[in-house]
Protein backbone atom coordinates (compact mmCIF):
# COMPACT_ATOMS: atom_id res chain seq x y z
CA UNK A 1 0.00 0.00 0.00
CA UNK A 2 1.50 3.25 -0.63
CA UNK A 3 1.15 6.39 1.67
CA UNK A 4 -0.15 9.64 -0.12
CA UNK A 5 2.20 11.95 -1.24
CA UNK A 6 2.56 15.22 0.54
CA UNK A 7 0.56 18.26 -0.35
CA UNK A 8 3.45 20.16 -2.74
CA UNK A 9 4.00 23.97 -1.70
CA UNK A 10 3.01 26.47 -4.65
CA UNK A 11 5.72 27.16 -7.02
CA UNK A 12 6.92 30.89 -6.63
CA UNK A 13 7.88 31.40 -9.70
CA UNK A 14 5.00 29.61 -11.59
CA UNK A 15 2.33 32.04 -9.65
CA UNK A 16 4.78 35.30 -10.28
CA UNK A 17 4.73 34.17 -14.39
CA UNK A 18 1.02 33.66 -13.53
CA UNK A 19 0.14 37.13 -12.78
CA UNK A 20 2.55 38.49 -15.30
CA UNK A 21 0.77 36.98 -18.13
CA UNK A 22 -2.30 38.08 -16.43
CA UNK A 23 -0.95 41.80 -16.19
CA UNK A 24 0.38 41.51 -19.72
CA UNK A 25 -3.00 40.00 -21.41
CA UNK A 26 -5.88 41.65 -18.92
CA UNK A 27 -5.02 43.92 -16.74
CA UNK A 28 -2.67 46.28 -18.91
CA UNK A 29 -5.32 46.56 -21.64
CA UNK A 30 -7.59 46.82 -19.44
CA UNK A 31 -6.34 50.15 -17.85
CA UNK A 32 -4.91 51.50 -21.16
CA UNK A 33 -8.83 50.90 -22.20
CA UNK A 34 -10.50 52.62 -19.21
CA UNK A 35 -7.76 55.76 -19.12
CA UNK A 36 -8.40 55.82 -23.01
CA UNK A 37 -12.06 56.00 -22.49
CA UNK A 38 -12.31 58.36 -19.21
CA UNK A 39 -9.69 60.73 -20.07
CA UNK A 40 -9.88 61.23 -23.73
CA UNK A 41 -13.43 61.67 -24.00
CA UNK A 42 -13.44 64.15 -21.72
CA UNK A 43 -12.84 66.93 -24.02
CA UNK A 44 -15.71 66.05 -26.53
CA UNK A 45 -18.25 65.15 -23.79
CA UNK A 46 -17.56 68.37 -21.40
CA UNK A 47 -17.38 70.77 -24.74
CA UNK A 48 -20.81 69.59 -26.37
CA UNK A 49 -22.39 69.74 -23.04
CA UNK A 50 -20.94 73.17 -22.65
CA UNK A 51 -21.23 74.46 -26.15
CA UNK A 52 -25.50 73.09 -26.45
CA UNK A 53 -26.52 72.96 -23.06
CA UNK A 54 -28.48 69.88 -24.26
CA UNK A 55 -28.16 66.59 -21.91
CA UNK A 56 -29.84 65.26 -25.22
CA UNK A 57 -27.17 66.41 -27.51
CA UNK A 58 -24.62 66.15 -25.10
CA UNK A 59 -25.49 62.15 -24.54
CA UNK A 60 -25.64 61.47 -28.30
CA UNK A 61 -22.18 63.13 -28.41
CA UNK A 62 -20.94 60.48 -25.69
CA UNK A 63 -22.05 57.76 -26.86
CA UNK A 64 -21.23 58.46 -30.09
CA UNK A 65 -17.34 59.09 -28.38
CA UNK A 66 -17.40 55.33 -26.35
CA UNK A 67 -18.90 53.47 -29.41
CA UNK A 68 -16.07 54.75 -31.69
CA UNK A 69 -13.30 54.93 -28.84
CA UNK A 70 -14.29 50.99 -28.09
CA UNK A 71 -13.96 50.05 -31.33
CA UNK A 72 -10.59 52.13 -32.68
CA UNK A 73 -9.04 50.50 -29.16
CA UNK A 74 -10.36 46.95 -29.58
CA UNK A 75 -8.83 46.79 -33.09
CA UNK A 76 -5.58 48.77 -32.41
CA UNK A 77 -4.98 46.50 -29.50
CA UNK A 78 -5.91 43.65 -30.74
CA UNK A 79 -3.50 44.26 -33.81
CA UNK A 80 -0.33 45.92 -32.40
CA UNK A 81 0.87 42.26 -31.41
CA UNK A 82 0.21 38.41 -31.87
CA UNK A 83 1.06 38.19 -28.23
CA UNK A 84 3.93 36.08 -29.52
CA UNK A 85 7.35 37.87 -29.78
CA UNK A 86 5.91 40.19 -26.59
CA UNK A 87 4.57 37.36 -24.51
CA UNK A 88 1.36 39.94 -23.99
CA UNK A 89 -1.17 36.88 -24.85
CA UNK A 90 -3.97 36.21 -26.96
CA UNK A 91 -4.43 39.56 -29.12
CA UNK A 92 -8.31 38.96 -29.56
CA UNK A 93 -8.92 38.78 -25.37
CA UNK A 94 -6.43 42.07 -24.97
CA UNK A 95 -8.68 43.19 -28.13
CA UNK A 96 -11.98 42.46 -26.51
CA UNK A 97 -10.93 43.90 -22.67
CA UNK A 98 -9.53 47.17 -24.47
CA UNK A 99 -11.62 48.19 -26.46
CA UNK A 100 -14.35 46.94 -23.85
CA UNK A 101 -12.53 48.96 -20.82
CA UNK A 102 -12.58 51.85 -23.48
CA UNK A 103 -16.34 51.94 -23.99
CA UNK A 104 -16.97 51.92 -20.37
CA UNK A 105 -14.77 54.34 -19.42
CA UNK A 106 -16.21 57.05 -21.70
CA UNK A 107 -20.16 55.77 -21.76
CA UNK A 108 -19.55 56.05 -17.72
CA UNK A 109 -19.15 60.21 -17.66
CA UNK A 110 -22.18 60.38 -20.64
CA UNK A 111 -25.00 58.13 -19.32
CA UNK A 112 -25.66 61.00 -16.20
CA UNK A 113 -27.16 63.15 -19.64
CA UNK A 114 -29.30 60.83 -19.71
CA UNK A 115 -31.18 62.90 -17.07
CA UNK A 116 -33.22 65.77 -18.47
CA UNK A 117 -31.85 68.06 -15.97
CA UNK A 118 -28.79 69.54 -17.78
CA UNK A 119 -27.69 71.26 -14.82
CA UNK A 120 -27.69 67.81 -12.86
CA UNK A 121 -26.29 65.51 -15.34
CA UNK A 122 -23.51 67.89 -15.65
CA UNK A 123 -23.05 67.40 -12.13
CA UNK A 124 -23.40 64.39 -11.43
CA UNK A 125 -21.29 63.51 -14.84
CA UNK A 126 -18.38 65.40 -13.20
CA UNK A 127 -18.29 63.43 -10.14
CA UNK A 128 -18.63 60.09 -12.13
CA UNK A 129 -15.55 61.61 -13.55
CA UNK A 130 -13.34 61.80 -10.03
CA UNK A 131 -14.13 58.30 -9.09
CA UNK A 132 -13.51 57.00 -12.63
CA UNK A 133 -9.95 58.62 -12.18
CA UNK A 134 -9.45 57.39 -8.40
CA UNK A 135 -10.58 53.76 -10.01
CA UNK A 136 -8.08 54.20 -12.41
CA UNK A 137 -5.06 55.31 -9.86
CA UNK A 138 -6.55 52.40 -7.60
CA UNK A 139 -5.81 49.55 -10.37
CA UNK A 140 -2.70 51.54 -11.25
CA UNK A 141 -1.77 51.46 -7.69
CA UNK A 142 -2.44 47.21 -7.03
CA UNK A 143 -1.49 45.66 -10.05
CA UNK A 144 1.10 48.11 -11.76
CA UNK A 145 2.82 48.45 -8.08
CA UNK A 146 2.68 52.46 -8.31
CA UNK A 147 2.52 54.25 -5.28
CA UNK A 148 -1.33 55.24 -5.20
CA UNK A 149 -0.01 58.87 -4.58
CA UNK A 150 1.77 59.21 -7.31
CA UNK A 151 -0.87 57.04 -9.34
CA UNK A 152 -3.53 59.79 -8.39
CA UNK A 153 -1.66 62.66 -9.35
CA UNK A 154 -0.72 61.24 -12.79
CA UNK A 155 -4.25 60.76 -13.82
CA UNK A 156 -5.77 63.51 -12.04
CA UNK A 157 -3.42 65.87 -14.09
CA UNK A 158 -4.02 63.92 -17.41
CA UNK A 159 -7.60 64.28 -16.47
CA UNK A 160 -7.59 68.06 -15.41
CA UNK A 161 -5.79 68.94 -18.69
CA UNK A 162 -8.11 67.29 -21.19
CA UNK A 163 -11.51 68.25 -19.01
CA UNK A 164 -10.33 71.99 -19.32
CA UNK A 165 -9.37 71.63 -22.94
CA UNK A 166 -13.19 70.59 -23.24
CA UNK A 167 -14.44 73.34 -21.10
CA UNK A 168 -12.11 75.61 -23.07
CA UNK A 169 -13.40 74.67 -26.47
CA UNK A 170 -17.19 74.27 -25.28
CA UNK A 171 -17.21 77.80 -24.21
CA UNK A 172 -15.85 79.34 -27.17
Amino acid sequence: MTSPSPPTAPDPDAELQQRRSFVLSVVQPGLEGLMDGSISSLAPLFAAALATHDSRTTFLVGLATAVGAGISMAFSEGLSDDGKLSGRGDPWLRGAVCGGMTFLGAIGHTLPFLLPSFTTALVLAVAVVVVELLVIAWIRHRYMDTPLGSAAVQVIVGGVIVFVAGLVIGSS
